[in-house]
């Protein structure tokens, strides 16, 4: 190196300096290595005692009970919903998704009473699926008042 020129050293680191960068980028977007067995797949969310939600905040209610016979595994998906003339939802007021673990799964589904309408048809629905392929659904479950309200152990149907 004693014979280059002092201007062509600030080349070199730079061309130095760019390689490093380069090697570095290749090394942390390499892949991971792939695990021998697959991972579990993780819920969306999972149903959670009153106490991890915490209290019921003053300007939310509360429709809460018991989901039977859900498979383990299974995703289960209720909806709290306003329903048409035409049986068609219009509007979703809460939902919760939550994994069955073959007995009892309790519920709770949180709405604001404010967004609950006067005189509408309010239905509670729900299906369970898994891998995709709908299982299970819940026939609809009328709900008249905007209020706290057990609706006890919910049986769900083979579908269609």
């Amino acid at each position: 190196m004693g014979n280059l020129p002092v201007k062509d050293y600030p080349m070199h680191y730079r061309a130095l300096v760019v390689l490093c960068c380069a090697a570095l980028l290749a090394a942390c977007g390499s892949d991971r290595p792939k695990p021998d067995t697959p991972a579990a797949p993780t819920p969306a969310r999972v149903a959670k005692p009153a106490d991890v939600l915490g209290p019921l905040p003053a300007y939310q209610r509360e429709l809460s009970g018991t989901l039977l016979e859900i498979p383990a595994g299974a995703e289960v998906e209720l909806a709290l919903l306003v329903i048409d003339e035409r049986d068609r939802p219009q509007r979703l007021l809460a939902s919760s998704n939550l994994t069955g673990t073959g007995q009892a799964l309790p519920y709770q589904l949180r709405f604001n009473p404010e967004a609950f309408p006067a005189g509408a048809r309010v239905e509670l629905r729900g299906r369970a699926s898994r891998s995709g392929q709908l299982i299970l659904h819940l026939p609809p479950v009328r709900i008249t008042q905007a209020q706290n309200q057990a609706t006890g152990p919910l049986r769900f149907e083979k579908a269609p």
